[in-house]
């Protein structure tokens, strides 16, 4: 992997299709200037659609890349949350600066379950159970913490005062950009990564790891990378998160539905492909948003469950229009070529 950013950013623009690069470049434009026109709720819900994009490109590492099903990824999003909210409550320390420990503690972990996972064969379903119960012992072991709560929840201080990106202390416009930002970043890693010799190794071994092995490939430590890189990116998204509610609950924050909430984009979008994750944010947000509105609007009443109907048949009909993602559908449709890898 060529490690001038310079150099290696020109050659991913250089390499992606002109059409996907007008397209992206336009998108982001629209973005910056958005908040202009857009009020505190549309703020939030444009926070949560980069979010989602964000964890689902972590999350694409992992299965898109790498062909390894995580099913657990709401652990690394509670440690990311739980480590930042920690040093800052009870040691002044930024999330700016938590960051680090907070990627630290996850990778620990994803180390800790690629180790057991890959080195005796745990594959496939197995391998994701394997992620669940350590999300599940993750909720059970911050459940029954004093120190952090507990099941009561931890609770971060509001200031009254201006916000302040270093801290994450702010309004809606202050997370928007920080997610926007997130997001960004997270899209440049995954380009990079997936044209780098690693990336390519990481294809290989999803598409046939006894054939990678026997090219010289060591799909251990491919797979090894792909848990800690994962891991990493999806703690900083906890952070963020984590100062965005201002408050961490167990019982939500390492709940399955978390895990499948961070699937469920790159899925949608386009499994393995860099625009899957952040199309399938900016359709499935929106829509869980639209739905539980006019379920509100028809029933006079926040009905639960209703509006997951609805948002499941949705899902339903678009996987079946198309089965390999909303991404691969619309580069068709725009007549933009095949990424170079």
């Amino acid at each position: 992997m060529n490690l001038n950013p310079f150099s290696t950013l020109a050659r991913l623009v250089d390499e992606t299709p002109r059409r996907a690069l007008v397209l992206l470049i336009g998108l982001v434009a629209i973005l910056a200037v958005a908040p202009a026109v857009l009020d505190r709720y549309l703020l939030s819900v444009f926070f949560l659609i980069f979010w989602f994009a964000t964890v689902g490109q972590a999350w694409n590492i992992m299965m898109g890349f790498c062909g390894q099903l995580s099913l657990g990824h709401a652990l690394y999003v509670g440690l990311g949350g739980y480590v930042g909210a920690i040093l800052w409550v009870k040691f002044g320390i930024s999330p700016a600066i938590a960051i680090l420990p907070a990627m630290a503690v996850a990778v620990v972990f994803g180390m800790a379950i690629g180790w057991l996972g890959f080195r005796f064969g745990i594959e496939g379903v197995y391998f994701a159970l394997l992620t669940i119960a350590f999300a599940e012992v993750a909720r059970i072991g911050f459940d029954n913490w004093s120190f952090v709560g507990g099941a009561a929840g931890f609770f971060m201080p509001v200031t009254a005062g201006g916000g302040s990106a270093w801290n994450l202390r702010g309004g809606p416009l202050l997370f928007y950009y920080v997610a926007l930002a997130m997001m960004a970043l997270a899209f440049i890693i995954c380009a990079l990564l997936r044209r780098s010799k690693l990336g390519l190794s990481w294809l290989a071994v999803r598409e046939d790891a006894e054939a990678a092995r026997a090219l010289g490939i060591n799909v251990f430590r491919a797979k090894m990378a792909a848990v800690v890189i994962s891991a990493a990116m999806t703690a900083v998204a906890g952070v963020c998160y984590a100062f965005y509610q201002n408050n961490l609950f167990p019982s939500q924050t390492f709940d399955m539905a978390r895990s499948i909430e961070v699937i469920l984009a790159p899925i949608i979008g386009g499994l393995g492909t860099l625009f899957g994750p952040i199309l399938g944010a900016f359709i499935l947000t929106p829509l869980g948003q639209t739905l539980i509105a006019l379920v509100e609007k028809i029933a006079g009443r926040s009905i639960p469950g209703v509006n997951l109907v609805f948002y499941g048949a949705a899902l339903m009909a678009i996987m079946w229009f198309s089965p390999n993602g909303v991404w691969p559908w619309l580069k068709k449709k725009l007549g933009i070529p095949e990424e170079r890898q």
